[in-house]
Protein backbone atom coordinates (compact mmCIF):
# COMPACT_ATOMS: atom_id res chain seq x y z
CA UNK A 1 0.00 0.00 0.00
CA UNK A 2 1.62 3.30 -0.66
CA UNK A 3 0.21 6.10 1.40
CA UNK A 4 0.14 10.03 0.81
CA UNK A 5 -0.05 11.80 4.00
CA UNK A 6 -0.17 15.86 4.30
CA UNK A 7 -1.39 18.03 7.02
CA UNK A 8 -2.50 21.50 8.00
CA UNK A 9 -3.48 23.21 4.80
CA UNK A 10 -4.86 26.39 6.34
CA UNK A 11 -5.42 27.54 2.70
CA UNK A 12 -6.89 30.87 3.88
CA UNK A 13 -3.84 32.33 5.91
CA UNK A 14 -4.15 35.43 4.06
CA UNK A 15 -2.20 36.68 7.06
CA UNK A 16 0.45 38.80 4.75
CA UNK A 17 0.54 40.78 1.07
CA UNK A 18 -1.83 41.77 -1.27
CA UNK A 19 -4.66 40.28 -3.82
CA UNK A 20 -4.31 39.00 -7.08
CA UNK A 21 -5.92 41.26 -9.68
CA UNK A 22 -6.98 37.95 -12.07
CA UNK A 23 -8.28 35.83 -8.74
CA UNK A 24 -9.09 37.92 -6.60
CA UNK A 25 -7.76 35.97 -4.25
CA UNK A 26 -4.73 37.20 -1.37
CA UNK A 27 -1.77 36.17 -3.41
CA UNK A 28 -0.39 34.33 -0.12
CA UNK A 29 -3.60 32.06 -0.75
CA UNK A 30 -2.74 31.55 -3.86
CA UNK A 31 1.14 30.29 -2.01
CA UNK A 32 -0.83 27.70 -0.08
CA UNK A 33 -2.93 26.44 -3.14
CA UNK A 34 -0.04 26.27 -5.04
CA UNK A 35 1.33 23.63 -2.31
CA UNK A 36 -2.32 21.88 -2.64
CA UNK A 37 -2.19 21.96 -6.14
CA UNK A 38 1.47 19.90 -5.99
CA UNK A 39 0.08 17.25 -2.79
CA UNK A 40 -2.54 16.31 -5.69
CA UNK A 41 -0.63 16.23 -8.66
CA UNK A 42 1.89 14.32 -7.05
CA UNK A 43 -0.90 11.81 -5.59
CA UNK A 44 -2.39 11.48 -9.08
CA UNK A 45 0.98 10.87 -10.78
CA UNK A 46 2.33 8.64 -8.56
CA UNK A 47 -1.10 6.21 -8.74
CA UNK A 48 -0.77 6.32 -4.63
CA UNK A 49 -3.18 3.90 -3.06
CA UNK A 50 -4.74 6.38 -0.43
CA UNK A 51 -4.57 9.59 0.49
CA UNK A 52 -4.89 10.75 4.42
CA UNK A 53 -5.23 14.54 5.06
CA UNK A 54 -4.40 15.08 9.52
CA UNK A 55 -6.60 17.41 9.26
CA UNK A 56 -6.61 21.04 9.44
CA UNK A 57 -8.11 22.53 6.05
CA UNK A 58 -8.56 26.40 6.85
CA UNK A 59 -7.13 28.56 9.68
CA UNK A 60 -10.49 29.60 10.37
CA UNK A 61 -13.53 27.35 11.62
CA UNK A 62 -15.84 29.50 9.49
CA UNK A 63 -13.81 29.67 6.40
CA UNK A 64 -15.67 31.74 3.18
CA UNK A 65 -17.03 30.11 0.73
CA UNK A 66 -14.74 31.16 -1.58
CA UNK A 67 -12.03 29.47 0.40
CA UNK A 68 -14.37 26.23 0.50
CA UNK A 69 -14.34 26.52 -3.85
CA UNK A 70 -10.79 26.23 -3.62
CA UNK A 71 -10.09 23.38 -1.15
CA UNK A 72 -13.33 21.48 -2.69
CA UNK A 73 -11.46 21.99 -6.25
CA UNK A 74 -7.98 19.77 -5.33
CA UNK A 75 -10.52 17.16 -3.12
CA UNK A 76 -12.59 16.88 -6.39
CA UNK A 77 -9.81 16.15 -8.05
CA UNK A 78 -8.43 13.14 -6.19
CA UNK A 79 -12.10 12.12 -6.30
CA UNK A 80 -12.41 12.17 -9.94
CA UNK A 81 -8.95 10.38 -10.22
CA UNK A 82 -10.53 7.52 -7.77
CA UNK A 83 -8.21 7.85 -5.29
CA UNK A 84 -9.57 6.97 -1.51
CA UNK A 85 -9.28 10.05 0.30
CA UNK A 86 -9.42 10.40 4.04
CA UNK A 87 -10.22 13.51 5.23
CA UNK A 88 -9.38 14.07 9.38
CA UNK A 89 -11.19 16.91 11.08
CA UNK A 90 -8.54 18.93 12.68
CA UNK A 91 -9.44 21.82 15.29
CA UNK A 92 -9.25 24.84 13.37
CA UNK A 93 -12.18 22.86 11.64
CA UNK A 94 -14.03 22.07 14.24
CA UNK A 95 -16.86 24.61 16.28
CA UNK A 96 -16.91 24.84 19.83
CA UNK A 97 -20.75 24.98 19.68
CA UNK A 98 -22.09 21.33 19.71
CA UNK A 99 -24.38 20.98 16.82
CA UNK A 100 -23.06 22.99 14.42
CA UNK A 101 -21.51 21.77 10.55
CA UNK A 102 -17.78 21.57 10.69
CA UNK A 103 -15.57 23.29 7.95
CA UNK A 104 -15.23 19.78 6.35
CA UNK A 105 -19.21 18.78 6.20
CA UNK A 106 -20.27 18.76 2.41
CA UNK A 107 -17.92 16.06 2.20
CA UNK A 108 -19.99 14.25 4.27
CA UNK A 109 -23.65 15.54 3.76
CA UNK A 110 -22.62 14.88 -0.14
CA UNK A 111 -20.99 11.95 -0.06
CA UNK A 112 -18.47 12.76 -2.81
CA UNK A 113 -17.30 9.77 -4.37
CA UNK A 114 -13.79 8.11 -2.92
CA UNK A 115 -13.75 10.82 0.04
CA UNK A 116 -14.53 10.03 3.09
CA UNK A 117 -14.86 12.42 6.50
CA UNK A 118 -13.73 11.45 9.46
CA UNK A 119 -14.88 13.74 12.20
CA UNK A 120 -15.59 11.11 15.33
CA UNK A 121 -13.09 8.13 16.56
CA UNK A 122 -13.61 5.17 13.93
CA UNK A 123 -11.89 2.10 13.24
CA UNK A 124 -12.40 1.36 9.50
CA UNK A 125 -12.20 -2.05 7.97
CA UNK A 126 -11.74 -3.39 4.19
CA UNK A 127 -15.79 -3.03 3.37
CA UNK A 128 -15.34 0.77 4.23
CA UNK A 129 -12.36 1.96 3.06
CA UNK A 130 -13.39 0.50 -0.70
CA UNK A 131 -12.23 -2.56 -0.68
CA UNK A 132 -8.78 -1.57 0.54
CA UNK A 133 -6.50 -3.81 2.54
CA UNK A 134 -5.75 -1.85 5.27
CA UNK A 135 -7.49 -0.47 8.40
CA UNK A 136 -7.43 2.76 9.24
CA UNK A 137 -8.27 3.53 13.00
CA UNK A 138 -9.14 7.82 13.02
CA UNK A 139 -8.89 9.76 16.51
CA UNK A 140 -10.17 13.59 15.04
CA UNK A 141 -9.73 16.82 17.12
CA UNK A 142 -11.32 16.03 20.23
CA UNK A 143 -13.34 18.81 21.08
CA UNK A 144 -13.22 20.29 25.12
CA UNK A 145 -16.61 21.54 24.94
CA UNK A 146 -18.12 17.75 23.57
CA UNK A 147 -16.64 15.84 26.23
CA UNK A 148 -17.50 17.92 28.67
CA UNK A 149 -21.02 17.55 28.18
CA UNK A 150 -20.31 13.85 27.85
CA UNK A 151 -18.82 13.40 30.89
CA UNK A 152 -21.57 15.93 32.82
CA UNK A 153 -18.21 18.11 34.22
CA UNK A 154 -18.22 21.71 34.65
CA UNK A 155 -15.57 24.19 33.38
CA UNK A 156 -14.05 24.33 36.85
CA UNK A 157 -13.23 20.36 37.15
CA UNK A 158 -10.39 20.89 34.11
CA UNK A 159 -7.65 19.04 36.03
CA UNK A 160 -10.14 16.26 36.12
CA UNK A 161 -11.24 16.98 32.42
CA UNK A 162 -8.04 16.11 30.85
CA UNK A 163 -6.93 13.18 33.01
CA UNK A 164 -10.19 11.83 32.08
CA UNK A 165 -10.40 12.27 28.13
CA UNK A 166 -6.72 11.42 27.68
CA UNK A 167 -7.54 7.95 29.74
CA UNK A 168 -10.55 7.13 27.78
CA UNK A 169 -8.62 8.01 24.61
CA UNK A 170 -6.01 5.66 25.53
CA UNK A 171 -8.89 2.89 26.41
CA UNK A 172 -10.69 3.81 23.25
CA UNK A 173 -7.21 3.86 21.03
CA UNK A 174 -6.56 0.24 22.89
CA UNK A 175 -10.26 -1.32 22.47
CA UNK A 176 -10.36 -0.95 18.67
CA UNK A 177 -6.83 -2.08 18.21
CA UNK A 178 -7.95 -5.00 19.86
CA UNK A 179 -10.61 -5.32 17.69
CA UNK A 180 -8.03 -5.11 13.74
CA UNK A 181 -7.31 -7.98 11.81
CA UNK A 182 -3.27 -8.73 12.27
CA UNK A 183 -3.17 -10.12 8.90
CA UNK A 184 -3.95 -6.25 7.88
CA UNK A 185 -1.85 -3.54 7.96
CA UNK A 186 -3.24 -0.70 10.56
CA UNK A 187 -2.67 2.85 10.32
CA UNK A 188 -3.21 5.34 13.17
CA UNK A 189 -4.37 9.16 11.97
CA UNK A 190 -4.63 11.51 14.73
CA UNK A 191 -5.08 15.65 15.04
CA UNK A 192 -3.41 16.00 18.54
CA UNK A 193 -0.45 16.48 20.48
CA UNK A 194 2.14 13.49 21.19
CA UNK A 195 4.21 13.51 24.15
CA UNK A 196 8.10 14.70 23.39
CA UNK A 197 6.86 16.18 19.79
CA UNK A 198 9.17 19.15 18.86
CA UNK A 199 6.89 22.04 18.75
CA UNK A 200 7.73 24.95 16.02
CA UNK A 201 6.11 28.67 15.74
CA UNK A 202 3.16 27.54 14.57
CA UNK A 203 1.50 28.12 18.42
CA UNK A 204 0.22 31.39 17.12
CA UNK A 205 -2.43 29.41 15.16
CA UNK A 206 -3.72 27.04 17.83
CA UNK A 207 -6.97 27.24 19.72
CA UNK A 208 -7.31 25.92 22.82
CA UNK A 209 -5.82 23.75 24.75
CA UNK A 210 -4.25 20.95 23.66
CA UNK A 211 -4.71 17.33 24.62
CA UNK A 212 -1.70 14.96 24.56
CA UNK A 213 -1.13 11.88 23.91
CA UNK A 214 1.57 9.33 25.65
CA UNK A 215 4.43 8.00 23.33
CA UNK A 216 4.01 4.86 24.28
CA UNK A 217 0.24 4.75 23.01
CA UNK A 218 1.11 5.77 19.41
CA UNK A 219 4.28 4.01 19.26
CA UNK A 220 2.68 0.53 19.65
CA UNK A 221 3.91 -1.83 17.34
CA UNK A 222 0.68 -2.93 16.24
CA UNK A 223 0.49 0.22 14.14
CA UNK A 224 1.96 0.17 10.91
CA UNK A 225 2.70 3.89 10.19
CA UNK A 226 0.66 6.86 12.05
CA UNK A 227 -0.64 9.79 10.09
CA UNK A 228 -0.24 12.48 12.45
CA UNK A 229 -1.15 16.38 11.91
CA UNK A 230 -1.45 19.75 14.55
CA UNK A 231 1.81 20.57 14.78
CA UNK A 232 3.73 21.88 12.16
CA UNK A 233 7.35 21.45 12.47
CA UNK A 234 7.76 18.03 10.17
CA UNK A 235 9.30 15.09 12.71
CA UNK A 236 8.95 11.52 12.94
CA UNK A 237 8.10 10.94 17.14
CA UNK A 238 9.70 7.80 16.89
CA UNK A 239 12.60 8.56 14.42
CA UNK A 240 14.46 5.31 13.67
CA UNK A 241 12.25 2.48 14.77
CA UNK A 242 9.09 1.29 13.71
CA UNK A 243 6.22 2.31 13.74
CA UNK A 244 7.15 5.74 11.97
CA UNK A 245 5.07 8.09 13.79
CA UNK A 246 4.52 10.96 11.44
CA UNK A 247 4.21 15.07 11.69
CA UNK A 248 4.53 16.09 7.88
CA UNK A 249 3.91 19.88 9.33
CA UNK A 250 2.02 22.76 8.01
CA UNK A 251 2.16 22.94 3.96
CA UNK A 252 3.22 26.52 3.68
CA UNK A 253 5.29 28.85 6.27
CA UNK A 254 2.49 30.29 8.39
CA UNK A 255 4.75 33.00 10.26
CA UNK A 256 8.48 33.66 11.09
CA UNK A 257 8.31 31.24 13.74
CA UNK A 258 8.80 28.36 10.95
CA UNK A 259 11.39 31.03 8.80
CA UNK A 260 14.18 28.16 8.56
CA UNK A 261 11.82 25.12 8.09
CA UNK A 262 11.07 23.37 4.96
CA UNK A 263 7.85 22.38 3.95
CA UNK A 264 7.19 18.32 3.44
CA UNK A 265 4.45 15.37 2.54
CA UNK A 266 5.21 12.49 2.84
CA UNK A 267 4.63 8.83 0.70
CA UNK A 268 4.63 5.61 2.96
CA UNK A 269 4.88 2.02 1.52
CA UNK A 270 3.07 0.13 4.10
CA UNK A 271 2.65 -3.55 4.04
CA UNK A 272 1.75 -5.98 6.63
CA UNK A 273 5.14 -8.25 8.27
CA UNK A 274 8.08 -5.71 6.60
CA UNK A 275 9.04 -2.09 8.17
CA UNK A 276 7.39 0.89 6.45
CA UNK A 277 9.03 3.19 4.47
CA UNK A 278 8.73 6.60 4.36
CA UNK A 279 9.53 9.50 1.63
CA UNK A 280 9.80 13.15 2.91
CA UNK A 281 8.76 15.19 -0.79
CA UNK A 282 9.72 18.80 0.02
CA UNK A 283 7.32 21.71 -1.43
CA UNK A 284 10.03 23.72 -3.82
CA UNK A 285 8.37 27.38 -3.82
CA UNK A 286 7.60 27.97 -0.95
CA UNK A 287 7.80 31.84 0.51
CA UNK A 288 10.46 32.60 1.89
CA UNK A 289 10.73 34.17 5.38
CA UNK A 290 13.75 36.16 6.75
CA UNK A 291 13.69 37.69 10.13
CA UNK A 292 16.55 40.00 10.81
CA UNK A 293 17.71 41.66 13.92
CA UNK A 294 19.92 44.41 14.41
CA UNK A 295 21.35 46.83 17.31
CA UNK A 296 22.08 50.52 16.77
CA UNK A 297 25.75 51.14 18.41
CA UNK A 298 26.38 54.34 16.49
CA UNK A 299 24.26 57.30 15.81
CA UNK A 300 26.00 58.03 12.51
CA UNK A 301 24.86 56.79 9.37
CA UNK A 302 22.25 54.75 10.80
CA UNK A 303 19.73 54.28 8.00
CA UNK A 304 23.12 52.57 6.02
CA UNK A 305 24.07 50.87 9.11
CA UNK A 306 20.36 49.11 9.12
CA UNK A 307 20.17 48.65 5.25
CA UNK A 308 23.88 46.83 5.82
CA UNK A 309 22.13 44.25 8.15
CA UNK A 310 19.66 43.38 5.61
CA UNK A 311 19.76 40.48 3.22
CA UNK A 312 21.53 40.89 -0.11
CA UNK A 313 18.27 42.37 -3.00
CA UNK A 314 18.61 38.99 -4.67
CA UNK A 315 18.13 37.17 -1.38
CA UNK A 316 14.86 39.49 -1.07
CA UNK A 317 13.11 38.69 -3.74
CA UNK A 318 9.56 37.93 -3.42
CA UNK A 319 10.50 37.28 0.75
CA UNK A 320 8.69 38.13 3.71
CA UNK A 321 11.16 40.49 5.36
CA UNK A 322 11.15 41.53 9.18
CA UNK A 323 13.67 43.78 10.23
CA UNK A 324 13.63 44.08 14.14
CA UNK A 325 15.56 47.37 15.56
CA UNK A 326 17.29 47.87 18.82
CA UNK A 327 18.65 51.56 19.62
CA UNK A 328 18.34 53.99 21.99
CA UNK A 329 14.72 55.96 21.77
CA UNK A 330 16.54 59.77 21.31
CA UNK A 331 17.93 57.93 18.15
CA UNK A 332 14.48 57.88 16.60
CA UNK A 333 14.18 60.51 14.51
CA UNK A 334 17.62 58.92 12.67
CA UNK A 335 16.07 55.73 11.17
CA UNK A 336 14.53 56.95 7.92
CA UNK A 337 11.35 54.70 7.22
CA UNK A 338 10.82 55.10 4.35
CA UNK A 339 14.74 54.67 2.89
CA UNK A 340 14.40 51.08 4.38
CA UNK A 341 11.33 50.16 2.36
CA UNK A 342 12.52 51.47 -0.74
CA UNK A 343 15.92 49.30 -0.28
CA UNK A 344 13.72 46.29 0.18
CA UNK A 345 11.50 47.04 -2.90
CA UNK A 346 11.61 43.48 -4.45
CA UNK A 347 10.50 41.84 -0.90
CA UNK A 348 7.23 40.36 -0.83
CA UNK A 349 5.90 42.65 1.91
CA UNK A 350 8.69 44.10 4.55
CA UNK A 351 8.14 44.52 7.84
CA UNK A 352 9.99 47.42 10.51
CA UNK A 353 9.75 46.48 14.09
CA UNK A 354 11.12 49.22 16.36
CA UNK A 355 12.34 48.69 19.94
CA UNK A 356 13.76 52.03 21.20
CA UNK A 357 15.71 51.23 24.63
CA UNK A 358 15.74 53.77 27.54
CA UNK A 359 18.82 53.97 28.99
CA UNK A 360 19.10 52.81 32.86
CA UNK A 361 20.98 55.05 34.71
CA UNK A 362 24.09 53.49 36.74
CA UNK A 363 23.49 53.43 40.11
CA UNK A 364 26.19 54.24 42.49
CA UNK A 365 26.34 51.49 45.71
CA UNK A 366 24.26 52.47 48.60
CA UNK A 367 26.48 54.51 51.46
CA UNK A 368 28.83 55.39 48.77
CA UNK A 369 29.20 59.26 46.88
CA UNK A 370 30.31 60.26 43.95
CA UNK A 371 32.80 62.45 45.08
CA UNK A 372 34.82 59.46 46.83
CA UNK A 373 35.33 57.92 43.74
CA UNK A 374 38.09 58.60 40.99
CA UNK A 375 37.13 59.10 37.35
CA UNK A 376 38.36 55.50 36.49
CA UNK A 377 36.33 54.06 39.33
CA UNK A 378 33.29 56.13 37.76
CA UNK A 379 34.06 54.60 34.06
CA UNK A 380 35.10 50.83 35.41
CA UNK A 381 30.94 50.85 36.42
CA UNK A 382 29.78 52.74 33.32
CA UNK A 383 31.60 49.81 31.10
CA UNK A 384 30.10 47.31 33.79
CA UNK A 385 26.41 49.09 33.60
CA UNK A 386 26.57 48.74 29.57
CA UNK A 387 28.51 45.47 29.32
CA UNK A 388 31.20 46.93 27.07
CA UNK A 389 33.43 44.30 25.82
CA UNK A 390 37.00 44.55 26.13
CA UNK A 391 36.49 46.33 29.59
CA UNK A 392 40.36 45.58 30.95
CA UNK A 393 41.83 46.64 27.92
CA UNK A 394 39.82 49.95 27.48
CA UNK A 395 40.67 51.39 31.43
CA UNK A 396 43.90 50.79 30.67
CA UNK A 397 43.96 53.09 27.83
CA UNK A 398 41.87 55.26 30.00
CA UNK A 399 44.34 55.00 33.15
CA UNK A 400 47.72 56.05 30.41
CA UNK A 401 45.49 59.36 28.98
CA UNK A 402 44.59 60.20 32.89
CA UNK A 403 48.26 60.05 33.37
CA UNK A 404 49.57 61.97 30.68
CA UNK A 405 49.01 65.73 31.83
CA UNK A 406 50.51 64.64 35.19
CA UNK A 407 53.85 63.61 33.34
CA UNK A 408 53.96 66.26 31.33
Amino acid sequence: MKLLHFADAHIDMANYGRHDPVSGLPLRVLDFLKSLDTIVDTAIERKVDMVIFAGDAYKDRSPAPTFQREWGRRIMRLSQAKIPTLLLVGNHDISPAIGRAHALQEFKTLQVPFVKVLDEPALLKPDELWGLPIQVIAMPWIARSGLMAALEMSAEQTEEIYSNIEERISNLLENMLAETDPSLPVILTAHASIEGAKFGGERLVMLGNDLVLSGSLVKNPKFNYVAMGHIHKPQDVNEGNQPPVVYPGSIERVDFGEAKEDRFFVIAEVGQGRDTKVEWIQLTGVRKFIDCRAVLRFSENATEALKAAMPAAGEMSDAIIRLTVEYPREWDSLIDESALRKHAGGAFEFHLVKRPQIESRVRIPEGQAVSSLSPLDLLAQYFDSTKTGGRDELLTLAQNILSEPEER
